[in-house]
C-alpha cells in the first residue's frame, strides 16, 4: 500500500509517499481503508521536531491520527464492527495518512449518515476533546461560558455543544468568523487587547 511518511524532521517537503507493507489487524483491531485523513497541528510540531524531548520521531516515521473509512478486516475479538462498516476514529501510530491503517476497536464509531467523508475525516480528535472539555465544564441553562478559538477544531464544536446544554456562549473569534458563531446561537467577541472587557460587556 501507499503511505506518507518522513525520513527527517523538517517542512512539508520531507513528507514522502512510499510503498510500504500492508498491516493486519491483530486482537481487538480493525483494518480501514482510509477514505479521508486529518492532520491536527501537534503533529505538525512532531514533523518539525518541535516535540522532539516529549514525543521524538522514529524514523522513517509515519503521519496522521483522524482517520475516516470503510472496514476490511478485523482481528481477533473486535467488537462492534463488521466488515464494509463505515467508520471514522483515530490511531496513536501515526499512521492515518496511508491507504489502510490498523485502528483499536474502541477508537473508531460509525460514521453518521450525511456527513461527507472530508468532514468524518479530520472529526474524532477535535470532536473527543471538544466533548470531553465541556463534559468537565457541565454547563446548564444558567451558565456563561466563554470559549477560546471559537470558529475553530475544537472551539467550534465545544461552542454548539455547550449551546445543545442550554448554555450562554460567549465566543472568542476573529470578526470575519462573527457572522458563522452568530448563526450558531453563539455570542461573538473579537480576540486581542480588551477582550476581557468585551466578554464582560457581552
Amino acid at each position: 500500500m501507499k503511505a506518507v511518511r518522513f525520513h527527517e524532521y523538517g517542512e512539508i517537503d520531507v513528507l514522502r509517499v512510499e510503498e510500504v507493507e500492508r498491516p493486519a489487524p491483530g486482537p481487538g483491531q480493525v483494518l480501514v481503508e482510509v477514505r479521508a485523513a486529518g492532520i491536527q497541528p501537534g503533529e505538525v510540531m512532531i514533523r518539525k521536531g518541535a516535540r522532539h524531548e516529549r514525543w521524538p520521531a522514529t524514523f522513517p516515521s509515519g503521519q496522521g491520527s483522524d482517520l475516516a473509512g470503510v472496514v476490511v478486516g478485523l482481528g481477533a475479538q473486535a467488537r462492534g464492527f463488521a466488515v464494509g462498516d463505515e467508520v471514522l476514529g483515530f490511531t496513536h501510530n501515526r499512521a492515518s495518512h496511508a491507504e489502510f491503517v490498523v485502528v483499536d476497536d474502541v477508537n473508531v464509531v460509525s460514521r453518521p449518515e450525511g456527513l461527507s467523508w472530508d468532514a468524518a475525516g479530520s472529526l474524532y480528535v477535535a470532536g473527543t476533546t471538544a466533548y470531553a472539555t465541556v463534559f468537565a465544564v457541565d454547563p446548564g441553562p444558567a451558565d456563561t461560558v466563554v470559549v477560546s478559538g471559537a470558529a475553530g477544531g475544537v472551539g467550534s464544536l465545544a461552542a454548539q455543544l455547550a449551546r445543545r446544554r442550554g448554555a450562554t456562549v460567549i465566543g472568542l473569534a476573529s470578526e470575519r468568523n462573527h457572522a458563522w458563531l452568530k448563526d450558531r446561537g453563539v455570542v461573538p467577541v473579537e480576540y486581542g487587547e480588551g477582550a476581557a472587557e468585551r466578554i464582560r460587556q457581552a
